[in-house]
């Protein structure tokens, strides 16, 4: 609700060819190893690895996750960054506008 059902419209906004999976969705890597850009939002910590890109993909992490007190993302970063053209990293990334967002949200909510 945070990030995939608003990003959508956007996307396709701009012309963008959307594919929406989910982390039950079958064969997720044959999805994703075709993908110019893939955008994670599962809450899963580095499922999405270098098998699962193709070369010079764009990779925009967006998940939280935390492991033994430290926070990862979706993607793993050091596995994909030679492969990929582009990651956001975690934390650093666009992890701390979500939560801000959700902040706002809450807060509004709240008012």
């Amino acid at each position: 609700n945070i990030v995939g059902k608003p990003l959508i419209p956007l996307l396709l906004e701009k012309n963008a060819t959307v594919t929406v999976c989910h982390s039950k969705t079958q064969n997720l890597s044959e999805e994703t190893r075709v993908a110019d850009i893939v955008i994670m939002a599962v809450g899963k910590a580095k499922m999405l690895n270098k098998e699962d890109i193709k070369q010079g993909a764009i990779l925009i992490d967006v998940g939280i996750n935390f492991e033994d007190g430290k926070m990862l993302g979706d993607i793993d970063f050091e596995d994909v960054k030679e492969k990929a053209e582009a990651c956001t990293p975690v934390p650093g990334g666009i992890g701390t506008v979500t939560n801000a967002v959700l902040i706002d949200n809450i807060i509004k909510s709240c008012e």
